[in-house]
């Protein structure tokens, strides 16, 4: 099974997983969730620039900074870089303990930490090599709403209400008997509310 890279080099899929038999992408509800996360993710980072490089040009000088080519690390904690800076995060992701941290939320932070004080590569340590396809294209992510819809048809098993007051857990049937009414949707709870802090 071949592995391509979307967008950004460095997160691979497997290419069935990802494309159907005429090459286009599958819907991103037929695609598993870690595949989902990480292309949903994928749109969002394309044109943001190199971690290295922001972190050494700042704010004020943002503008000099490249633009990322390459995406390490898990969604959320995710290393930017460009190609000048990939052989940087390799060294320390091989000689400077970067792969003890994979999967944990430090991952990022220990990286960006470990650059800002100054730490490189040696002159020539090796890169990776990349096979360029068409590292523009990208799928065009559902509406959430719409996604959310979609995957709710396709449960079979029953939806559950949690009542946050209680912790008792019933399914929606049981909760409109009790009440009369169904649940509220989502977007009638005040998120907004401020709550006493220490």
């Amino acid at each position: 099974m071949a592995k391509v890279s979307i967008g950004l080099r460095g997160w691979r899929f497997d290419q069935e997983e990802v494309f159907d038999e005429d090459g286009e992408f599958r819907p991103l509800d037929e695609v598993s969730e870690d595949i989902r996360k990480r292309l949903i993710r994928l749109t969002y980072l394309q044109e943001k620039p190199c971690d290295a490089c922001y972190l050494t040009y700042g704010e004020e000088e943002k503008r000099r900074a490249n633009q990322a080519a390459i995406v390490y690390g898990e969604p959320m904690e995710e290393v930017l870089l460009c190609a000048d800076h990939e052989a940087d995060f390799l060294y320390w992701f091989r000689e400077a303990g970067g792969k003890e941290l994979v999967g944990s939320e430090r991952f990022r932070d220990e990286f960006h930490e470990w650059f800002a004080a100054g730490n490189r590569a040696p002159e020539g340590y090796g890169g990776l090599e990349h096979v360029d396809t068409d590292p523009s294209t990208l799928p065009t992510p559902p509406d959430p709403a719409e996604l959310n819809r979609r995957l709710n048809e396709s449960y079979e098993g029953e939806r559950k209400r949690i009542d946050l007051r209680t912790g008792e857990i019933t399914t929606v049937e049981e909760a409109e008997d009790a009440d009369g009414e169904a649940p509220p949707p989502l977007d009638d709870v005040d998120l907004g509310r401020e709550y006493p802090t220490k």
